[in-house]
């Protein structure tokens, strides 16, 4: 059934990031952009931090937790279905190191989110820089370990499932956009307070953009639903290439006559109620 399918892990990690950020974007925007005490002097857009330090950090917090668990939800379902055929298996040692790798670097990614949703700019400005930088990196090491399991899987299997490089050419999109503006991010943020509005949007930016990655993985996991007019794609791929097996020869089958048929009275000319 189309509803309960791995595919639903990303959707539901998307659905609550991208609800996260509009409530608390939208609540900062309601209650009359105030100025926090964690933004600089003439400063006046929030970081998401700042709106998350305060009165809405229990969305903050909660929202984090569940995009992560389903977002890396989503990459182990991945690796579970192609080591079960329900997705193409992998080739070879290098893409499944890959895969195993991009699992570990997201749930190191995951917890920098978590710990910076709990250690608030406000309270631990350290500490929540710290973890902003091992969420930022531990995601974007994975989506490099991914991209390579992908592209290695497209050029193998690229007649057949171009799903396969449509998947890396997004998520290869992904870590080169979300890089540039990792980088302009930090770089504004640390030219002062005149620069401080243009590093805050970025970062809302940044964020947004990270939704489309998350969605990305609904690509790569549907291929393994079933339907009445489908079927996965590990199977498909099964009976295709039971389809190009060449034809099993049939051995030769013959029937064996009597050496005479001298003295066989009125079943002359029969043999095994046929006649000869």
């Amino acid at each position: 059934m189309w509803i309960i399918s791995f595919w639903i892990f990303p959707v539901i990690s998307a659905c609550m990031w991208l609800a996260m950020l509009l409530a608390m974007l939208g609540n900062w925007a309601v209650i009359g952009t105030p100025h926090y005490s964690t933004m600089e002097e003439g400063q006046t857009i929030a970081y998401i931090s700042d709106i998350g330090a305060r009165g809405l950090k229990p969305l903050f917090v909660a929202g984090s937790v569940i995009t992560v668990v389903f977002l890396d939800l989503s990459f182990i379902a991945e690796r579970w279905l192609r080591h079960a055929g329900q997705l193409v298996s992998n080739k070879g040692v290098f893409d499944k190191t890959c895969a195993c790798l991009s699992i570990f670097f997201s749930i190191a990614g995951a917890l920098g989110l978590i710990l910076l949703s709990i250690f608030d700019t406000w309270r631990h400005s350290r500490l929540h820089e710290g973890f902003l930088v091992m969420f930022l990196v531990g995601y974007l090491i994975s989506a490099i370990f991914i991209c390579a399991e992908y592209l290695r899987l497209g050029i193998f299997y690229r007649s057949q499932h171009r799903v396969l490089f449509a998947s890396f050419v997004i998520k290869l999109t992904f870590i080169i956009v979300e890089v540039a503006l990792a980088i302009a991010f930090g770089v504004l943020g640390r030219k002062g307070a005149s620069q401080r509005n243009t590093a805050a949007v970025l970062e809302w930016v940044i964020a947004f953009i990270f939704t489309g990655y998350i969605l990305s993985f609904v690509v790569d996991l549907l291929p393994s639903v079933r339907t009445r007019r489908r079927v996965p794609q590990g199977e498909k791929r099964t009976e295709m290439g039971m389809a190009n097996a060449p034809p099993v020869a049939q051995p030769d089958v013959t029937l064996e006559e009597p050496v005479t048929t001298d003295s066989a009275g009125p079943n002359a000319n029969y043999y095994r109620g046929a006649r000869v």
